[in-house]
């Protein structure tokens, strides 16, 4: 894949999971805010759009070129949600979100980096499911519906997606030294976990 097209699928999915975190904040109920935060990766997955949290499952499928790859995917997902969450700050609805937002990223930053460690591990065993299945499953609504179960799931279960933060952290305008630290931290918890069903996989091949 070129440079360029790599860039702006990541940029792309950035924006997605962006638009889908905004649907969160702007919706009281939170079962129903994270059903519609999954519309974020279901755009991703039909378009063929590049998040790191749900291409980390595959290095193993891949050449080496694909792990450095994975590098330009975060900074591309960085860069897209964060275009959404400044976009944002320009329009009627930036005092609610930012409201919102800051009190989500409070409970995060004054989280331990080993629980927020742990939380992303478990938020991406939920991704690497929801994005294989839907590659996999031959069942059409099955696959669909575990997309949005999984996706809702990690969501309502507090657990840690770093690109969804990224949108959250840039929206409540928290970003700071600390703030990168542990996003890192919750960017190694999701390496973690997308890499765990994989490799089980081949060991109990």
């Amino acid at each position: 894949m070129k440079m360029k097209e790599l860039w702006i699928q990541s940029i792309l999915a950035g924006i997605c999971i962006g638009i889908g975190g905004a649907f969160f904040l702007a919706i009281d109920n939170k079962v129903i805010g994270a059903l519609f935060f999954t519309l974020g990766l279901f755009t991703i997955v039909t378009r063929g759009f590049h998040l790191f949290t749900g291409r980390i499952g595959y290095v193993f499928d891949n050449p080496p070129s694909y792990s450095a790859s994975l590098i330009i995917t975060w900074l591309g997902n960085l860069i897209g949600t964060n275009l959404v969450s400044l976009s944002l700050t320009f329009t009627r609805s930036a005092a609610a979100f930012q409201e919102k937002a800051a009190g989500m990223c409070d409970v995060k930053l004054n989280d331990s980096l080993v629980s927020v460690f742990i939380l992303g591990i478990f938020c991406n065993i939920l991704m690497y499911i929801a994005v294989d299945g839907f590659r996999n499953n031959q069942h059409e609504i099955g696959k669909y519906i575990g997309l949005f179960l999984c996706v809702a799931g990690f969501i309502l279960a507090g657990f840690e997606h770093c690109i969804a933060n990224m949108f959250y952290f840039g929206m409540a305008q928290v970003w700071s030294v600390h703030t990168v630290i542990w996003l890192l931290a919750m960017t190694a918890g999701n390496i973690v976990g997308g890499l765990m069903i994989p490799i089980l996989g081949r060991i109990l091949k």
